[in-house]
């Protein structure tokens, strides 16, 4: 492995120095770096963070490789600065037993462009009935770490208290998709003045937060650890920061497209901003967005959902939900937290980086820029804007709610371990 030195490197966006990187390690920093038999880069003016990890991730292989496979997928993570995706489990078949997910993990490691981390199905088929083979899936190659129904919430409270219960002796995390399915039956977009005016029934707020007020009761009685995924509501928010102060051990992500859109963008009926839960008022967002930098919320996900044209370009009622989000998600944050101030460098490494590696206990994901650590990084370009287009995005979909928005900020090299996995737009396998 080439040795590399990266001058005038901003770690956390702090003052410029030189980071040596050999055999897959970060030998040093500092202003009197060792740059005998290394390659040195120019690296003014960029500022390098801990790869990202995202817990949220959509790859669709096995079953849907139309519309994404663990190699595009992996591919548009680490132009977006990933290093760590954790791949849900509603593919064909589901991903509820260790078979499935031990051909997932093992494909990720043949494409070796980020840690692809199966999520294993916490009930049979994502059917909500039967829970699905938990222990066997955390002792697998695969060693699963987190469990999901993820796009079906499992309703049923015996059906997630046992889940709970089981997920402390694995020492695993049981994530939920907050959806009480009797609350939304034909919803299509946020409750409220809009979905009235459009013609489009509605989804309640209290549909999401019902869920996560009796998962976080659940979760204090079990003393599990409980992940809610996707949060969008403000009320849902105000629920987590009670929890916390309980002592009751849960964790909260938030999608970029949270953050930044609201329902009015559904005005157009463009099914390209329909997504599960939808998007919410900006009043929401506004929450949502100081819940984040506050950290009541703990990181962001990207929830990246490509689907195939013909479910996307059709009538509302009929597309399926779901955006892209893995190659914008950098951008997204630094124009809704970073330019307005909510979040700094080291911030933006915290709720990308640091604290999802942590919810899962990756040990080598989420480390300090120091010596003698991975380098496992990502170089951003703070100061570089880039108009997002659909059709130019590493994934096989093209559903992105950005097309043709301009967006600050921008993921110059990804590096995994020491190698260059993306490096100015281009991926290197």
């Amino acid at each position: 492995m080439t040795a590399l030195v990266l001058r005038g490197i901003r770690p956390y966006g702090e003052d410029p120095v030189d980071l040596e990187i050999r055999d897959g390690m970060i030998a040093a920093i500092g202003s009197d770096v060792d740059t005998d038999g290394a390659e040195v880069r120019d690296a003014q003016g960029l500022v390098a963070l801990p790869g990202f990890v995202d817990l949220h991730t959509h790859l669709r292989e096995p079953g849907r490789e139309d519309t994404e496979t663990i190699a595009t997928g992996s591919a548009a993570a680490a132009l977006g600065g990933y290093t760590a995706v954790f791949a849900m489990a509603n593919t064909s078949p589901v991903a509820d037993n260790a078979v499935i997910v031990e051909h997932v993990w093992r494909r990720g490691r043949e494409v070796g462009l980020v840690d692809v981390y199966p999520v294993g199905a916490v009930t049979v088929g994502l059917a909500g009935e039967k829970l699905a083979e938990l222990g066997t899936m955390a002792g697998s190659h695969a060693r699963v770490r987190m469990f999901s129904d993820d796009g079906h919430c499992v309703a049923d409270p015996l059906l997630m208290r046992r889940a709970l219960e089981y997920s402390t002796a694995l020492d695993v995390v049981i994530a939920q998709h907050a959806e009480e399915p009797r609350l939304t039956v034909g919803a299509q977009a946020h409750e409220g003045e809009l979905a009235a005016r459009l013609g489009l029934a509605g989804w309640p707020a209290a549909a999401e937060e019902s869920i996560i007020a009796r998962d976080c009761l659940l979760a204090r009685q079990t003393g599990a650890r409980l992940h809610v995924c996707h949060v969008s509501t403000a009320g849902a928010a105000e629920l987590l920061r009670w929890a916390k102060a309980q002592g009751v051990e849960v964790s909260a992500e938030v999608t970029p497209h949270h953050l930044l859109l609201d329902d009015e963008r559904l005005a157009t009926y463009d099914p390209v901003n329909k997504v599960n839960p939808p998007l919410r008022t900006a009043a929401d967002a506004k929450v949502l967005r100081e819940a984040l930098a506050e950290g009541v919320l703990d990181c962001v996900a990207t929830d990246h959902a490509p689907h195939a044209p013909q479910d996307k370009d059709c009538e509302w009622s009929a597309a399926r939900p779901g955006m892209l989000g893995l190659q914008t998600a950098l951008s997204v944050v630094v124009r809704t937290m970073v330019e307005p101030g909510l979040l700094d460098w080291r911030g933006v490494a915290r709720v990308m980086s640091e604290r999802p590696a942590e919810i899962v206990g990756l040990p080598d994901q989420g480390r300090p820029l120091e010596a003698g650590e991975p380098a496992t990084l990502t170089l951003v370009d703070p100061d570089a804007r880039w108009t997002v287009r659909g059709a130019e995005l590493a994934s096989i979909a093209a559903n992105t709610p950005y097309e043709e928005m301009e967006l600050p900020g921008r993921v110059v090299t990804t590096m995994l371990r020491g190698r260059v996995t993306a490096d100015d737009g281009e991926v290197r396998s």
